[in-house]
């Protein structure tokens, strides 16, 4: 049995960086996908394994406090949170719709990997995969905007930026978050991908790189374009900015805020990527993101960042032709909760029983205490 379960996790896909809550755009005019196989469901891992983050276990069908640091284990259930269902009593936000084409970008001009291949492991490294039919390529992307009814014109707005967008429930959940008194009042920015996944991809050089590169196309191209778009004016404090994402959007958020922490200090994830695969190769960070949890964070000076992220316990487990053992993300996820631990962060973990990759129950169910505890501790600076 154990070995047919290794065998199961041996064949998930290669191409596992993509959210089930929010596929990646397919370019104008691409051709037709073939139908995909289902994957192979990775085995459950226990929470309690030896080795794992002790962290305590709530009663079935809640969720933690939005005040409280540390491990959490929730589910088997996933009941819908309140907030997550539209209400017609609460003031509801506008969404305004941005397109942005790579010729427009000069950050981005945008790649794409040929249709059905993949990656080859480097015979001298098996932390390298090697991918030679990544070539020039045009993209459009989308940016939802989402600013809420009881924002001030004039006034610098916090704001929340995520990827793989639009995401429609987050604007659903800051509606009545806002109006419960419970979030301040803040814009949402949600960006789409460049189309693709995973290594050779321009989803994946936006988001497994390692580098403050994709905080600065945000900065330089996106948010002045939301500025202009939508009559509203975004604060330069970075208490008052956060990112979020799930998947290799995950681990970009988190890649935003530790390479740009004068921007960025607040950052939630949904089965974050916290694995090897970062594409192009770069020595400085030989195994991507995995390095955030062996080496980045371990090894380098606190910084003003505020974590809530999650895994389930059914997520992904893909070893892949890499055999490199840096691809289960539930490990990776649970090494992240030992080293901000160790490190004195402020963060919640939440290990969900139950739950896929992204879930998207699990989203249904957390989202909005996930978004309060992110914004503990803001004080709006007052109007004048």
């Amino acid at each position: 049995m154990k070995k047919k379960l290794l065998g199961t996790a041996l064949m998930v896909g290669m191409m596992a960086g993509l959210p089930a809550m929010a596929p990646a755009q397919t370019p104008p005019n691409a051709p037709a996908r073939p139908a995909r196989r289902n994957r192979p469901q990775p085995p459950a891992r226990d929470p309690h394994t030896p080795g794992y983050v002790e962290a305590k276990e709530l009663p079935d069908g809640t969720v933690p406090p939005p005040n409280a640091d540390g491990n959490f284990i929730i589910g088997p259930t996933h009941p819908r949170a309140p907030e997550m269902t539209a209400k017609d009593d609460v003031p509801h936000g506008t969404v305004t719709m941005i397109t942005m084409k790579s010729s427009d970008s000069k950050i981005y001009p945008g790649i794409a990997r040929e249709q059905g291949t993949f990656g080859t492991p480097d015979p001298e490294n098996p932390a390298k995969l090697n991918v030679t039919t990544s070539h020039a390529a045009p993209y459009t992307r989308r940016v939802a905007v989402y600013v809420p009814k009881q924002y001030v014109a004039g006034t610098a707005a916090p704001f929340i930026v995520g990827a793989d967008g639009p995401d429609r429930s987050l604007f659903t959940a800051l509606d009545n978050l806002i109006a419960e008194h419970k979030v301040p009042v803040m814009v949402a920015i949600s960006i789409s991908n460049g189309s693709g996944d995973a290594q050779g991809s321009e989803r994946g050089l936006e988001y497994d790189t390692m580098s403050g590169l994709y905080a600065e196309f945000v900065q330089k191209e996106v948010l002045p374009l939301v500025e202009s778009k939508c009559n509203v004016k975004l604060t330069d404090d970075p208490e008052g900015r956060a990112t979020m994402g799930g998947s290799s959007g995950g681990s970009c958020a988190l890649i935003m805020a530790w390479y740009h922490p004068e921007w960025y200090h607040r950052v939630l994830t949904y089965s974050g990527t916290y694995v090897n695969q970062q594409w192009p190769y770069n020595p400085q960070t030989p195994g991507g993101a995995w390095e955030f949890h062996k080496s980045l964070i371990p090894n380098s000076p606190v910084k003003p960042v505020r974590l809530w992220m999650e895994v389930g316990d059914r997520d992904l487990l893909n070893p892949n032709s890499m055999r490199d053992n840096m691809h289960d993300w539930v490990v990776a996820n649970e090494e992240m909760a030992k080293v901000l631990a160790a490190k004195g962060y402020h963060y919640q973990f939440v290990f969900a029983k139950n739950a896929g990759h992204t879930d998207g129950s699990v989203k249904q169910q957390t989202l909005p205490e996930a978004l309060e505890y992110l914004w503990q501790g803001y004080s709006a600076p007052a109007a004048k």
